[in-house]
Formats: structure tokens, C-alpha cells, sequence
């Protein structure tokens, strides 16, 4: 094993693409700090914009919906998003997130879930879920219960988050559930869904 040891390294003519290492090798990094002149355009005193594609917490992607989801009586239903903020690797489809090939590893999701009863304080339970693969795979950490003695309430809304380590072709849905005494007319309200694949992990 031999060690190369410089303060620089240019290409040998002119600026272009410098080449580390071959297809099918892996390049191991130590711990580094990697810096580089922000360009004029951006604050900075120029130099050439930095890309690590590598290094990158992708894929990634964001949905949401402003708009009400009737929903049945104390039942975990799917829900909807009908607006793509941003989705790195077109992964997100059918109001599911689905892990492209190659990308499998630890993921990162996360959320906001709004819920209500269009009749009168009487919902008891309102919880979400991940579910992997058409099954539930995570709880919310916040969920919110209600009894006889301590009152109803009509609406509320809370995070979410959860990680889940995926193989490529795993896919990820948010299912909800609104338990209401009276069997009303139900909704999930404004939300949001969201991951992003961790690295180092």
C-alpha cells in the first residue's frame, strides 16, 4: 500500500474533470472538512460552486395538501397529497414515496397531519402512521386521546416523523385515523409528507 502526499492537485492542461479513482472502486474519506470559494453571484469572492453529489441526502422530496379528506369513522386511511414542492428522483407517485433502485438504505421522513370533525367537539383519538409496504410500520410520537371525563375536542394538528431502514422497490405511505363518537362527517385537514435518505448512517 503506498501513499501519495501533496499540498495540490491541478489537471495536468487547462480546467476540466479531474478523475479519482475507476468505475467499481470505492473511495473511502477520513473525516474532512471540504471548502470552496463562493461565487460573486452568490455573496462570495468567486471561485467555482461546489458539488457533491455523493454527499448528497437524496433522494428527497416534500408533498402537501391544503385541502379537506373525508375519512371513515375510527378506520387508518391513506392519505392524499395533491402538490409536489420537490421530489429529486421523480420517487413519489400515487401518494406514495417509492425507493429507486440503488437507493436503498436508512431513511428520514417527516410531517405535519391536521384533522376535524365538521360537527361538534366529539373526536376522542386522532392518530398517524407510516405504513411500509401496505403495512403500519410506525406510530406517531404524538398522538392525541381524549375520554369521557376529560372532554372531546373538533380539530388539532401535530408532527410526525420516523425512520425506516428500505430496499429498492420499498414504498411509503402516511395512513391516519380520527375516532369520533358520533360517527360525523370527518376530515383529514391541511398536510404535509416528507424523507430524505440519511448518509453516515
Amino acid at each position: 500500500m503506498s501513499t501519495l502526499k501533496v499540498d495540490t492537485i491541478l489537471k495536468r492542461t487547462g480546467t476540466g474533470t479531474i478523475t479519482v479513482g475507476q468505475s467499481g472502486d470505492t473511495v473511502a474519506l477520513p473525516t474532512v472538512t471540504l471548502t470552496t470559494a463562493l461565487p460573486v453571484a452568490q455573496g462570495g469572492t468567486g471561485g467555482t460552486s461546489f458539488s457533491a453529489a455523493g454527499l448528497a441526502n437524496t433522494p428527497a422530496f416534500k408533498v402537501y395538501d391544503t385541502g379537506d379528506q373525508s375519512v371513515a369513522d375510527n378506520s387508518y386511511v391513506k392519505a392524499t397529497f395533491g402538490t409536489e414542492e420537490y421530489d429529486t428522483d421523480s420517487a413519489f407517485a400515487s401518494n406514495k414515496f417509492t425507493v429507486p433502485s440503488g437507493a436503498g438504505g436508512k431513511y428520514l421522513f417527516y410531517g405535519s397531519f391536521g384533522f376535524n370533525s365538521n360537527a361538534v367537539n366529539d373526536i376522542s383519538y386522532a392518530d398517524v402512521k407510516l405504513y411500509k409496504n401496505g403495512s403500519g410500520a410506525t406510530a406517531s410520537p404524538q398522538q392525541f386521546m381524549y375520554n369521557d371525563t376529560t372532554g372531546f375536542f373538533r380539530s388539532g394538528v401535530f408532527a410526525y416523523t420516523g425512520t425506516l431502514t428500505l430496499a429498492a422497490g420499498d414504498y411509503i405511505e402516511v395512513y391516519g385515523r380520527i375516532d369520533d363518537i358520533n360517527g360525523s362527517s370527518m376530515v383529514f385537514a391541511s398536510r404535509s409528507f416528507a424523507g430524505h435518505k440519511l448518509i453516515g448512517v
